[in-house]
């Protein structure tokens, strides 16, 4: 099936934000948008849409006096006043005309979210390759550093899609973990992962398993241990709650077992959680991939 095309085209490195208007009573699109998006004022949405930066769906400019229109769908660019740059740079380990791989430093996001735009590694890319139609083909944490996968063209996007979907992909992270006076990790830990009552952490809850995580120790030393963990599925958070729950929460992370303060990044103090792996065979040409990371984690002398 063919994907229809935005209608508005990528900006700087940015793609349109889209959203569809609910049921309501609102008299006008820039009305619903006054109330939706507080943090931008009815002049800044009067300015933008004389500018021609929100449209709906058939590439329509929306005026401030278009009526609400409920299910109609509009697109439009996102503007920060201003945005943290991230010090560290992401490297490309692979490139042909279907794959891209990457190697994302720490606090880098993925994908434009909250407070970050231009400072996420989709945007980077876009504006330094030239390639407007690249979407990740998976998600690593914004404080996780490794290997990210992008698909380049939209012809093809949905055979890798599939590799993700059938779980044939093989992933491989590595961690630096507080170890105790009894550690003995599992070699596999299963639980059911659900959201906390806190939108940014997950937990463990009874039922059935829906996570799984391989784990193998590379070394130890002191009060520390460099693990191999191995997911077999995708769980937000997965690694993190894992190990947390085992007693061996991963070194300097923000969110288990305590969760600090937005805002509070620690540049010289990074997650230590590795995404340093990822094997499969490509869908299109047979070959087998592997992509590594030029990254890596080293114990704390003590």
């Amino acid at each position: 099936m063919t994907q229809r095309a935005l209608p508005l085209p990528v900006r700087d490195g940015v793609g349109p934000s889209c959203v569809v208007l609910p049921a309501g009573d609102w008299p006008t699109v820039l009305d619903y948008f006054v109330h939706r998006f507080t943090a931008v004022t009815r002049p800044q949405w009067q300015a933008r849409m004389g500018a021609g930066e929100v449209v709906d769906v058939h590439g329509v400019p929306i005026t401030e006096t278009r009526r609400f229109e409920e299910h109609l769908r509009i697109y439009y660019y996102r503007h920060l006043d201003s945005e943290p740059h991230v010090p560290f740079e992401e490297h490309v380990l692979f490139r042909d005309e279907h794959l891209l791989a990457v190697d994302k430093p720490h606090f880098l996001s993925i994908s434009p979210v909250g407070k970050y735009v231009q400072q996420t590694l989709l945007v980077r890319l876009k504006r330094k390759l030239g390639i407007d139609e690249l979407v990740p083909l998976h998600r690593i944490d914004r404080e996780t550093a490794g290997v990210v996968l992008f698909s380049v063209q939209r012809a093809s996007r949905g055979a890798y899609v599939q590799l993700f979907a059938e779980r044939t992909i093989e992933k491989r992270y590595e961690a630096i973990v507080h170890r105790a006076a009894d550690f003995a990790p599992p070699a596999m830990r299963r639980s059911r992962l659900e959201d906390d009552a806190h939108f940014m952490r997950m937990r463990e809850v009874p039922g059935e398993p829906n996570s799984e995580t391989h784990i193998e120790v590379l070394a130890t030393r002191a009060d520390w241990a460099h693990l191999s963990l191995s997911p077999v599925t995708g769980r937000r958070h997965q690694l993190r709650v894992h190990c947390h729950a085992l007693g061996m929460p991963i070194l300097n992370d923000a969110i288990y077992p305590v969760l600090r303060p937005e805002g509070t990044d620690d540049y010289a103090r990074p997650l230590q959680l590795l995404a340093r792996e990822v094997r499969f065979r490509d869908p299109l040409s047979g070959a087998e991939r592997f992509f590594a990371s030029q990254r890596s984690l080293v114990l704390p002398p003590r």
